[in-house]
Protein backbone atom coordinates (compact mmCIF):
# COMPACT_ATOMS: atom_id res chain seq x y z
CA UNK A 1 0.00 0.00 0.00
CA UNK A 2 2.52 2.63 0.75
CA UNK A 3 4.70 1.32 -2.07
CA UNK A 4 1.80 2.13 -4.16
CA UNK A 5 0.86 5.42 -2.80
CA UNK A 6 4.16 7.05 -2.71
CA UNK A 7 4.99 6.51 -6.59
CA UNK A 8 1.64 6.92 -7.72
CA UNK A 9 0.06 9.44 -5.58
CA UNK A 10 0.48 11.99 -8.62
CA UNK A 11 -2.04 9.41 -10.76
CA UNK A 12 -4.42 9.70 -8.22
CA UNK A 13 -4.72 13.17 -7.30
CA UNK A 14 -5.30 13.55 -11.36
CA UNK A 15 -7.85 10.91 -11.25
CA UNK A 16 -9.46 13.13 -8.49
CA UNK A 17 -9.52 16.31 -10.49
CA UNK A 18 -10.61 14.68 -12.98
CA UNK A 19 -13.79 13.42 -12.14
CA UNK A 20 -14.20 16.62 -10.03
CA UNK A 21 -13.75 18.81 -12.65
CA UNK A 22 -16.31 16.76 -14.63
CA UNK A 23 -18.95 17.35 -12.03
CA UNK A 24 -18.33 20.42 -12.20
CA UNK A 25 -19.02 20.83 -16.48
CA UNK A 26 -22.10 18.35 -15.44
CA UNK A 27 -23.95 20.59 -13.27
CA UNK A 28 -22.28 23.86 -14.32
CA UNK A 29 -24.36 22.66 -17.51
CA UNK A 30 -27.56 21.80 -15.98
CA UNK A 31 -27.99 25.01 -14.28
CA UNK A 32 -27.37 26.96 -17.50
CA UNK A 33 -30.45 24.92 -19.28
CA UNK A 34 -32.53 24.23 -16.29
CA UNK A 35 -32.44 27.43 -14.32
CA UNK A 36 -35.36 29.30 -14.34
CA UNK A 37 -32.82 32.48 -13.63
CA UNK A 38 -30.61 31.03 -16.77
CA UNK A 39 -31.20 33.32 -20.03
CA UNK A 40 -30.13 30.07 -21.81
CA UNK A 41 -33.29 28.26 -20.85
CA UNK A 42 -35.35 30.80 -21.61
CA UNK A 43 -34.12 30.35 -25.04
CA UNK A 44 -33.81 26.57 -25.22
CA UNK A 45 -37.23 25.66 -24.13
CA UNK A 46 -37.77 22.29 -25.18
CA UNK A 47 -37.00 19.95 -22.92
CA UNK A 48 -35.21 17.36 -25.71
CA UNK A 49 -32.84 19.88 -26.78
CA UNK A 50 -31.99 20.98 -23.09
CA UNK A 51 -30.97 17.27 -22.72
CA UNK A 52 -28.68 17.21 -25.68
CA UNK A 53 -27.12 20.19 -24.83
CA UNK A 54 -26.13 18.96 -21.72
CA UNK A 55 -25.48 15.49 -22.64
CA UNK A 56 -23.05 16.63 -25.62
CA UNK A 57 -21.49 18.85 -23.05
CA UNK A 58 -20.37 16.41 -20.95
CA UNK A 59 -19.74 13.96 -23.64
CA UNK A 60 -17.03 16.77 -24.47
CA UNK A 61 -15.99 17.38 -21.70
CA UNK A 62 -15.41 13.73 -20.74
CA UNK A 63 -13.06 13.62 -24.38
CA UNK A 64 -11.24 16.47 -23.08
CA UNK A 65 -10.72 15.15 -20.11
CA UNK A 66 -9.12 11.95 -21.37
CA UNK A 67 -7.00 13.19 -23.87
CA UNK A 68 -5.78 16.18 -21.45
CA UNK A 69 -2.38 15.64 -19.77
CA UNK A 70 -3.64 14.71 -16.82
CA UNK A 71 -6.08 12.06 -18.73
CA UNK A 72 -3.21 11.03 -20.41
CA UNK A 73 -1.01 10.30 -17.56
CA UNK A 74 -3.77 8.89 -15.37
CA UNK A 75 -5.88 6.57 -17.86
CA UNK A 76 -8.93 9.36 -17.32
CA UNK A 77 -10.68 6.40 -15.96
CA UNK A 78 -13.22 8.57 -13.71
CA UNK A 79 -15.64 6.09 -12.65
CA UNK A 80 -14.89 3.25 -9.54
CA UNK A 81 -16.95 1.32 -11.91
CA UNK A 82 -14.77 1.50 -14.62
CA UNK A 83 -11.54 0.87 -12.71
CA UNK A 84 -12.96 -2.06 -11.61
CA UNK A 85 -13.29 -3.59 -14.76
CA UNK A 86 -10.42 -2.91 -15.44
CA UNK A 87 -8.94 -4.38 -12.75
CA UNK A 88 -10.73 -7.30 -13.24
CA UNK A 89 -8.58 -8.20 -16.63
CA UNK A 90 -6.23 -7.89 -14.65
CA UNK A 91 -4.39 -4.86 -15.56
CA UNK A 92 -4.55 -2.62 -12.22
CA UNK A 93 -3.14 -3.64 -9.43
CA UNK A 94 -5.32 -4.03 -6.17
CA UNK A 95 -3.79 -0.50 -4.38
CA UNK A 96 -4.06 1.17 -7.17
CA UNK A 97 -7.55 0.45 -7.58
CA UNK A 98 -8.59 1.38 -3.90
CA UNK A 99 -6.50 4.34 -4.16
CA UNK A 100 -8.16 5.47 -7.36
CA UNK A 101 -11.14 4.51 -6.16
CA UNK A 102 -10.83 6.29 -3.05
CA UNK A 103 -9.62 9.23 -5.27
CA UNK A 104 -12.45 9.72 -7.61
CA UNK A 105 -15.04 9.74 -4.79
CA UNK A 106 -13.56 12.22 -3.10
CA UNK A 107 -12.96 14.16 -6.16
CA UNK A 108 -16.07 13.92 -7.75
CA UNK A 109 -17.62 15.05 -3.74
CA UNK A 110 -14.91 18.30 -4.04
CA UNK A 111 -16.71 19.20 -7.05
CA UNK A 112 -20.06 19.26 -6.22
CA UNK A 113 -18.91 21.13 -2.95
CA UNK A 114 -17.26 23.72 -4.94
CA UNK A 115 -19.82 24.74 -6.33
CA UNK A 116 -22.12 24.46 -3.71
CA UNK A 117 -19.86 26.94 -2.15
CA UNK A 118 -19.84 29.44 -5.17
CA UNK A 119 -23.69 28.82 -6.67
CA UNK A 120 -25.60 27.65 -3.64
CA UNK A 121 -28.58 29.22 -4.71
CA UNK A 122 -28.62 27.57 -8.26
CA UNK A 123 -27.45 24.27 -6.48
CA UNK A 124 -30.29 23.51 -4.17
CA UNK A 125 -33.21 24.73 -6.81
CA UNK A 126 -35.77 22.36 -6.97
CA UNK A 127 -35.30 22.31 -10.72
CA UNK A 128 -31.63 21.61 -10.11
CA UNK A 129 -31.10 19.61 -7.24
CA UNK A 130 -27.37 19.11 -7.16
CA UNK A 131 -27.65 16.99 -10.15
CA UNK A 132 -28.93 14.18 -8.15
CA UNK A 133 -29.80 10.78 -9.99
CA UNK A 134 -32.57 9.13 -9.03
CA UNK A 135 -34.74 6.55 -11.24
CA UNK A 136 -38.08 7.40 -12.13
CA UNK A 137 -41.13 6.80 -9.89
CA UNK A 138 -42.16 2.80 -9.98
CA UNK A 139 -38.95 2.21 -12.15
CA UNK A 140 -36.49 0.83 -9.79
CA UNK A 141 -36.08 -2.60 -11.21
CA UNK A 142 -36.10 -1.03 -14.99
CA UNK A 143 -33.62 1.53 -13.71
CA UNK A 144 -31.48 -0.84 -12.50
CA UNK A 145 -31.17 -3.03 -15.20
CA UNK A 146 -30.69 -0.10 -17.60
CA UNK A 147 -27.87 1.19 -15.39
CA UNK A 148 -26.25 -2.24 -15.70
CA UNK A 149 -26.64 -2.68 -19.08
CA UNK A 150 -25.81 0.78 -20.25
CA UNK A 151 -22.23 0.11 -17.47
CA UNK A 152 -21.73 -2.58 -19.45
CA UNK A 153 -21.62 -1.47 -22.88
CA UNK A 154 -20.04 1.13 -21.91
CA UNK A 155 -16.61 -1.44 -20.39
CA UNK A 156 -17.02 -3.41 -23.25
CA UNK A 157 -16.33 -0.46 -25.60
CA UNK A 158 -13.79 0.73 -23.77
CA UNK A 159 -11.94 -2.84 -23.71
CA UNK A 160 -12.71 -3.57 -27.47
CA UNK A 161 -11.79 0.09 -28.85
CA UNK A 162 -8.17 0.56 -26.46
CA UNK A 163 -7.12 -3.36 -27.38
CA UNK A 164 -7.22 -2.33 -31.48
CA UNK A 165 -4.69 -1.13 -32.89
CA UNK A 166 -6.64 0.33 -35.29
CA UNK A 167 -8.88 2.83 -33.29
CA UNK A 168 -7.25 2.86 -30.04
CA UNK A 169 -6.54 6.44 -30.20
CA UNK A 170 -9.99 7.01 -30.67
CA UNK A 171 -11.20 5.17 -27.60
CA UNK A 172 -11.96 8.74 -26.22
CA UNK A 173 -13.89 10.13 -28.87
CA UNK A 174 -16.16 6.98 -28.49
CA UNK A 175 -16.44 6.88 -24.63
CA UNK A 176 -17.71 10.42 -25.09
CA UNK A 177 -19.82 10.20 -27.85
CA UNK A 178 -21.84 6.96 -25.99
CA UNK A 179 -21.89 8.94 -22.76
CA UNK A 180 -23.68 11.95 -24.88
CA UNK A 181 -26.14 9.32 -26.11
CA UNK A 182 -26.78 7.37 -22.86
CA UNK A 183 -27.60 10.63 -20.87
CA UNK A 184 -29.91 11.84 -23.83
CA UNK A 185 -31.75 8.42 -24.12
CA UNK A 186 -32.08 7.22 -20.54
CA UNK A 187 -31.80 10.11 -18.27
CA UNK A 188 -35.43 10.12 -18.07
CA UNK A 189 -35.86 6.63 -16.28
CA UNK A 190 -32.58 5.84 -14.36
CA UNK A 191 -30.94 9.70 -14.23
CA UNK A 192 -28.22 8.20 -16.34
CA UNK A 193 -25.32 7.89 -14.01
CA UNK A 194 -23.22 4.40 -14.35
CA UNK A 195 -20.92 6.10 -11.95
CA UNK A 196 -20.85 5.53 -8.09
CA UNK A 197 -19.46 8.56 -7.45
CA UNK A 198 -21.33 10.58 -9.63
CA UNK A 199 -23.77 9.94 -7.57
CA UNK A 200 -22.51 9.89 -4.72
CA UNK A 201 -20.91 13.45 -5.14
CA UNK A 202 -24.91 14.83 -6.01
CA UNK A 203 -25.98 13.11 -2.98
CA UNK A 204 -23.46 14.60 -0.78
CA UNK A 205 -24.70 18.05 -0.18
CA UNK A 206 -28.26 16.76 1.08
CA UNK A 207 -28.06 13.10 2.25
CA UNK A 208 -30.47 11.86 -0.18
CA UNK A 209 -29.06 8.42 0.20
CA UNK A 210 -32.19 6.98 -0.61
CA UNK A 211 -31.22 5.31 -4.09
CA UNK A 212 -27.63 5.68 -4.02
CA UNK A 213 -27.79 1.83 -3.77
CA UNK A 214 -28.86 1.49 -6.64
CA UNK A 215 -25.84 3.35 -8.43
CA UNK A 216 -23.39 1.06 -5.80
CA UNK A 217 -24.50 -1.73 -7.52
CA UNK A 218 -25.49 -1.99 -10.88
CA UNK A 219 -22.98 0.06 -12.49
CA UNK A 220 -19.82 -2.15 -10.86
CA UNK A 221 -21.44 -5.33 -11.61
CA UNK A 222 -22.30 -4.27 -15.39
CA UNK A 223 -18.66 -3.37 -15.90
CA UNK A 224 -17.42 -6.08 -14.19
CA UNK A 225 -19.85 -8.26 -16.10
CA UNK A 226 -18.06 -6.67 -19.68
CA UNK A 227 -14.24 -7.48 -18.24
CA UNK A 228 -15.43 -10.88 -17.82
CA UNK A 229 -17.33 -11.18 -21.08
CA UNK A 230 -14.32 -9.57 -23.05
CA UNK A 231 -11.98 -12.16 -21.47
CA UNK A 232 -13.93 -15.10 -22.49
CA UNK A 233 -14.16 -13.80 -25.92
CA UNK A 234 -10.95 -12.02 -26.84
CA UNK A 235 -7.97 -14.26 -28.03
CA UNK A 236 -6.00 -11.74 -26.95
CA UNK A 237 -5.26 -10.73 -23.31
CA UNK A 238 -6.41 -7.24 -22.36
CA UNK A 239 -3.50 -4.20 -23.18
CA UNK A 240 -3.26 -1.43 -21.20
CA UNK A 241 -5.97 0.02 -18.81
CA UNK A 242 -5.45 3.69 -20.34
CA UNK A 243 -7.73 5.22 -22.28
CA UNK A 244 -5.29 7.19 -24.23
CA UNK A 245 -1.77 5.11 -25.10
CA UNK A 246 -0.38 7.45 -27.79
CA UNK A 247 0.94 10.03 -26.09
CA UNK A 248 4.69 10.77 -24.01
CA UNK A 249 3.68 9.98 -20.27
CA UNK A 250 4.23 7.43 -18.07
CA UNK A 251 2.15 4.79 -17.44
CA UNK A 252 1.48 3.24 -13.94
CA UNK A 253 -0.13 0.43 -15.39
CA UNK A 254 2.59 -1.25 -17.89
CA UNK A 255 5.12 0.58 -16.80
CA UNK A 256 6.36 2.59 -19.87
CA UNK A 257 7.54 5.63 -19.56
CA UNK A 258 7.65 6.55 -23.38
CA UNK A 259 4.28 7.16 -25.80
CA UNK A 260 2.95 4.73 -28.79
CA UNK A 261 0.27 2.01 -28.09
CA UNK A 262 1.40 -0.87 -26.15
CA UNK A 263 -0.79 -3.85 -25.49
CA UNK A 264 0.17 -6.92 -23.59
Amino acid sequence: MRAALQRHWPEYLMEAAELGLLMISLCSFVILMGHPASPVAHIVVNPLARRLCVSLAVGLTLIALIYSPWGQQSGAHLNPAVTLGFWRTGKVAPWDAFFYIVAQFLGGAAGVGLLVLILRGFMAHPEINYANTAPRDGEIVSAWLAEFFMSACMMFLLLMASNSSRVSRFTGWFAGALLALLIFVEAPLSGMSINPARSFASAMPTHFWKFLWLYFTAPPLGMLFAAQLFLHISDAKAGCAKLHHHNEKRCIFCLHHRGSYHAQ
